[in-house]
C-alpha cells in the first residue's frame, strides 16, 4: 500500500507531482475532486483510513480568483477552507504528514521588501482570503504539516501565463502586459521537488515560501516567454488592465527558509528555460 497520497490530482501541480513521484520511484495513491470530494469529512475520514498514507499532499484547490469575488464565492470557501479543514482534521486524526499549497496572495501587496513567513497576512481578495483561512486551519489542526507558499505557478499540465502569451503571440503582433505588479514565477517541476524534498529531508515543520528566484513584472515574465519570436510586448499599467479580483502590486516572497532546508533554487529564467525546453 502507497505511503503517499495525494489529493488535487489532476490540476497542474498534481499532475508534476505525480510525474515527480514516478521519477524517484515513490508510490503513491493520486486521488482527484471525483474520486475524493474533500468537502465530505465523513469520506475524507473513510479513504484515508482505506489508505492509511504517512504523508498526504494537499494539491486540491478553487483557483479561479476573478470568480472567486462572486460567482464562485461559496465554491472558493468550500474547497479552500472546509475541505482544507477536513483533510487537516484527519490528517491529525490518523497521524499523517500534511504538505498543504498556499498563496502570496495573502498578502496585500504594500510591502516594498520580501514578505517573511511570518509577516501578518492581509488579504485583499476572496481567493487569499480563503487559502489564509485554510492556512490557519491547517496550523490550528494539531497535524504535523507543511504549509508551502508559492505565486505566479506555471508549468505543463494547465492553463497558465505561459501558455495565455504563446496562444496570444500566434494571432497579435503587439501584446500589452501590466508592468507594475512584481512577484517571483514559480515552476510547478521546482515546487513539486521542494514539497517532496521537505518531506524526505523531514525539515522542520512549519511554513515555507517558495518560487524561483530573481523578481519580475508579468511585463518581464511575458518579454522572456516571447524572446525568440517578433511580438512586440509593451508595457501597461495594471489600471489600464482591470480585473475583478485585487492582485498585490509587490508580493515577493523571501526565500531564505526554504533556501536553508539544502533546496538548490533554481532562477525563473532558468526554470523558464528548463520548461520551454522540456516542451521541445
Amino acid at each position: 500500500m502507497a505511503k503517499v497520497m495525494i489529493v488535487g490530482a489532476n490540476g497542474q501541480l498534481g499532475h508534476e507531482l505525480q510525474r515527480l513521484l514516478n521519477e524517484q520511484e515513490i508510490a503513491f495513491d493520486a486521488l482527484t475532486e471525483k474520486e475524493l470530494d474533500i468537502t465530505d469529512l465523513d469520506a475524507v475520514k473513510a479513504k484515508i483510513a482505506e489508505l492509511q498514507p504517512a504523508v498526504l499532499y494537499d494539491c486540491a484547490a478553487y483557483t479561479a480568483v476573478d470568480k472567486a469575488e462572486d460567482e464562485g464565492k461559496a465554491l472558493n470557501w468550500l474547497v479552500n477552507v472546509d475541505g482544507t479543514k477536513n483533510l487537516a482534521q484527519v490528517a491529525a486524526e490518523q497521524g499523517v504528514k500534511l504538505v498543504y499549497v498556499s498563496t502570496d496572495y495573502i498578502f496585500d501587496g504594500t510591502n516594498k521588501g520580501e514578505y517573511l513567513e511570518d509577516d501578518p497576512a492581509n488579504p485583499k481578495n476572496e481567493y487569499g482570503r480563503a487559502k489564509w483561512a485554510g492556512e490557519e486551519a491547517v496550523r490550528h489542526s494539531g497535524a504535523d504539516y507543511y504549509i508551502v507558499r508559492t505565486s505566479w505557478v506555471f508549468g505543463e499540465f494547465g492553463h497558465n501565463f505561459v501558455f495565455t502569451m504563446q496562444n496570444l503571440a500566434k494571432t497579435h503582433d503587439k501584446l500589452t502586459v501590466v508592468n507594475d505588479q512584481l512577484g517571483r514565477p514559480t515552476w510547478t517541476r521546482t515546487l513539486a521537488e521542494f514539497m517532496a524534498h521537505l518531506v524526505k529531508t523531514e525539515a522542520a515543520s512549519g511554513t515555507y515560501q517558495l518560487s524561483n528566484d530573481n523578481t519580475a513584472t508579468w511585463y518581464d515574465f511575458a518579454k522572456e516567454i516571447l524572446k525568440n519570436t517578433d511580438v512586440e510586448v509593451a508595457p501597461v499599467t495594471s489600471e489600464q488592465f482591470p480585473q475583478k479580483a485585487y492582485r498585490p502590486q509587490h508580493s515577493v516572497m523571501n526565500l531564505d527558509k526554504a533556501k536553508a532546508t539544502g533546496y538548490h533554487i533554481l532562477t525563473w529564467q532558468e526554470a523558464l528555460s528548463e520548461f520551454l525546453e522540456s516542451l521541445g
